[in-house]
């Protein structure tokens, strides 16, 4: 199953894509390689999901706010490549936890994020190394931040 089928098959809305608010590329090409900007947790409506991992949110809000920053990830992609199908497999995802000092359950909210990167590329495409970090502050006190190197099919596949 091709993963633009898939991600219709999941019912996955994706928000319009988000464009750069600073010097850089939400997504960018490189040969065969794709460096995805950080991603926050903004929703279709626009408004997103903020606060401190540990203070002002649970594990399990963290965890759905990666799973709207997999979304916002997602749209990019579609919106520069023109197809989610160019992806041969994810290469590392790198999640970012608005964290207090205490929090120690990082990994467990990038699973959201993880998670529906490998159910859109599938097992094999859409998991590589993962590191996920609890930090001070994100811009605009987003929950997470997630960025992402992903390869492209060779162009003789495409």
């Amino acid at each position: 199953m091709s993963h633009e089928a898939r991600l219709k098959a999941l019912n996955l809305e994706l928000p319009t894509p988000v464009k750069s608010i600073g010097m850089y590329h939400p997504v960018f090409v490189s040969g065969n390689t794709v460096y995805v900007s950080g991603h926050g947790p903004i929703g279709v409506d626009g408004s997103a999901i903020c606060g401190k991992l540990g203070e002002d949110l649970q594990k399990e809000q963290g965890y759905e706010a990666a799973r709207r920053t997999a979304l916002n990830a997602l749209a990019s992609l579609r919106h520069r490549l023109g197809s989610l199908d160019q992806i041969r497999c994810v290469v590392k995802t790198t999640g970012f936890v608005n964290a207090a000092p205490h929090f120690n359950d990082a990994p467990a909210v990038i699973n959201g994020f993880s998670e529906v990167i490998r159910d859109v590329f599938g097992p094999d495409a859409g998991v590589g190394a993962r590191s996920s970090l609890g930090i001070a502050s994100l811009p605009a006190g987003w929950a997470v931040e997630v960025e992402m190197i992903l390869e492209l099919e060779d162009q003789a596949e495409r």
